[in-house]
């Protein structure tokens, strides 16, 4: 009998990509989708208790673009998890399959994803454009030049730092409850103001 030598990948227990619409036969496949791939991410975890390690070389080219991004995890509308990177230097799928593994089972916010929840579990991938330089002279000047919607706003003190996405401003669409709310998030007071607080800002693409 025949045999064939095993690839660099079958060796390092990477799996290839596959995405869960190009598996039914009966089915047109669909276009590769990083929510999806988020998602096959998570349910691997819950079944195998790891991250899923994925062969490189079977990943679509587009994806290999570096890119920065955030996995946010909501169920029935509600925040389940949100976890990302700015980190633009490695590729989108990497940082897609990284995020999705942390926001689902390491977010000291919540308990891990469980395997009842994923049929219900909503998955979203934010891709982030550059983050780029903030200054504000006061914070009337920071809540009149923030473009609610639009705007995703990085605010760091010292070793302190927290961001909010654009999504955010779904519940918090006013810019003065915006801004308090990312301070407590930094731990700092929601009326805090000083010449070393250091703002940035982005905007993202959701991807399919």
């Amino acid at each position: 009998m025949s045999s064939r030598e095993s690839t660099p990948a079958e060796r390092s227990g990477a799996e290839p990509f596959c995405d869960e619409g190009s598996r039914r036969g009966s089915e047109v496949p669909r276009e590769p989708s990083l929510r999806r791939f988020a998602r096959r991410c998570i349910a691997h975890g819950v079944e195998h208790g790891q991250a899923l390690t994925v062969d490189s070389s079977s990943v679509p080219s587009l994806w290999h673009e570096p890119g920065a991004c955030f996995v946010t995890l909501r169920m029935e509308g509600e925040l389940r998890g949100c976890i990302g990177t700015f980190d633009a230097e490695q590729p989108v799928w990497s940082n897609v399959a990284r995020s999705a593994h942390r926001a689902a089972f390491e977010d000291p916010r919540f308990p891990p994803v469980t395997r009842e929840e994923l049929s219900r579990l909503e998955v979203e991938v934010s891709l982030l454009g550059p983050v780029e330089p903030f200054p504000v002279a006061s914070r009337t000047d920071l809540l009149a030049r923030l473009s609610p919607g639009v705007d995703g706003l990085i605010v760091s003190e010292g070793r302190k730092r927290a961001t909010f996405l654009p999504s955010v401003w779904e519940s918090l669409p006013e810019p003065a409850d915006f801004v308090e709310a990312l301070f407590r998030k930094a731990g700092l007071p929601i009326d805090h103001w000083s010449r070393e607080l250091c703002f940035e800002h982005y905007t993202v693409t959701k991807a399919r």
